[in-house]
């Protein structure tokens, strides 16, 4: 597998959708292949599982049955668009992945997070992005920048009596990056939108010219290859004897 994978968390109202398809427009300027997704969603199946998740009607869902349709919109994802786009050496910008259902389900909900690991490993082979920006923002921020965003279900429950939840979500985060520091950084979302895409590119265009480095080498190394094959079946051709 090639391509390059990269996902934005957060909690809501954090700025990384906006932050996601600045992105995008970026690395199409520069010429590069890019695939723009969200969870839960992407698919027709995870579209429609995403339209059960922020309607009023899951407010009362229970957190198991929560936790199996992002899993089942997940695995759909992977093997529909996300495997077959990075196979095609393509760029994919995901709005959430894995780490939200362990923020949300696992940090936010309470489910046990060696269940949720299981899941996620189930439903996506195992594979995991190459890089991953927590977007954080203090829950009350966040909240006040949603305003009267018309969202149902607990995606959209961003109350009172809510608080806690959004505050266990973004230690989870915070935790999460303390314990994979190489794939997950931290981005400090407060600021301007200016000023937090400014960061978010600090992080991935050194990523993009190593890949770019990576696959010059191996095209080179290809090219050494097939020059000394040449050389070889030369030489084997030479060293025929010659009919009399």
């Amino acid at each position: 597998m090639s391509g390059l994978f990269i996902t934005f968390e957060g909690i809501d109202g954090c700025g990384k959708s906006t932050q996601r398809d600045l992105l995008a427009e970026e690395l199409e300027r520069r010429g590069l292949d890019v695939l723009v997704t969200r969870e839960p969603g992407g698919t027709a199946i995870g579209e429609d599982i995403r339209r059960i998740l922020v309607s009023d009607a899951s407010v009362h869902i229970a957190p198991t049955t929560e936790l199996l349709l992002y899993v089942a919109a997940r695995a759909q994802h992977v093997a529909e668009l996300i495997k077959p786009a990075l196979d095609a050496d393509r760029i994919v910008v995901s709005d959430r992945y894995t780490d939200s259902t362990v923020a949300f389900q696992g940090y936010g909900r309470g489910l046990d997070l060696e269940m949720i690991a299981v899941l996620n490993k189930l439903a996506t082979a195992d594979l995991k992005p190459d890089l991953t920006v927590v977007f954080d923002l203090d829950p009350a921020t966040a909240r006040g920048r949603l305003g009267s965003r018309p969202i149902g279900g607990l995606l959209g429950a961003f109350d009172e009596q809510h608080s806690d939840f959004h505050k266990r979500m973004r230690q989870g985060y915070l935790k999460m990056a303390r314990s994979e520091p190489s794939r997950i950084h931290v981005v400090d979302a407060s600021g301007a939108i200016e000023e937090t895409y400014s960061k978010v590119l600090a992080l991935v265009l050194p990523m993009l010219e190593e890949v770019r480095r990576a696959k010059s080498e191996v095209r080179s190394q290809e090219e050494v290859r097939s020059s000394e094959s040449e050389v070889r079946s030369q030489e084997s051709e030479a060293r025929k004897p010659s009919n009399p």
